[in-house]
């Protein structure tokens, strides 16, 4: 699976009082609509893995989205 990002990108994910919130500019929306493609287009089990270290904004938690059935 490709995982794509458009320039520019800044996401944050914070997760507070049993609530997560997502945080995009345009190009980050963009980011994350590609990959949400890509992960329904691709076999259950797959799935991306965003942290601070490698996508998201310092101190965003640590997100992971997979594909089931």
């Amino acid at each position: 699976m490709t995982v794509e990002w458009v320039n520019g990108f800044e996401i944050k994910a914070l997760a507070e009082k049993g609530e997560i919130v997502i945080s995009a500019n345009r190009e980050g929306l963009l980011s994350l609509a590609k990959q949400l493609t890509a992960l329904a287009n691709g076999e259950p089990g797959d799935h991306i893995h965003y942290d601070e270290y490698n996508s998201l904004e310092e101190g965003s938690a640590e997100m992971i989205i997979e594909r089931i059935m």
